[in-house]
């Protein structure tokens, strides 16, 4: 990994569409931003902000997260989420994610990623349950 360091960021945005909604996701019944489109929103965020520093054959894959949605986001309203990087441990990088609509904050929370060889991480998915 090239020069990564604490404080790069990342950033992520979309328009709530029905799609992304909980009632079109299964994630509840009203037509407001679903939790489940705003975490995959906070880790693009986080993917965003490592994407520059990636060397060839690299790439990182998600493996905790712990957030909290705090507001509702009605459809037809844009919504981003922003990433910061605040602690690095070898290939284990965490974020401080937060997430926000044209009203103001609508989530917060950490989110943990580990950098891995592309490669070598598909042929261990794909021997998973072969033995």
């Amino acid at each position: 990994m090239k020069e990564l360091r604490v404080g790069v960021s990342g950033r992520a945005e979309m328009v709530v569409s029905f799609d992304r909604t909980a009632a079109s996701v299964g994630s509840g019944a009203l037509r407001v931003f679903g939790t489940p489109w705003m975490i995959a929103m906070m880790e693009n965020a986080a993917c965003n902000a490592l994407a520059p520093y990636y060397e060839e054959g690299q790439s990182s894959v998600g493996t905790r997260l712990d957030i909290s949605h705090d507001a509702a986001t009605p459809e037809g309203m844009k919504v981003w989420a922003e990433a910061e990087i605040t602690e690095i441990d070898r290939r284990r990088i965490v974020f401080k994610v937060t997430a926000f609509d044209e009203a103001g904050q609508i989530g917060t929370g950490t989110h943990e990623r580990f950098l891995i060889d592309t490669d070598r991480f598909i042929t261990k998915a794909s021997l998973r349950g072969k033995n």
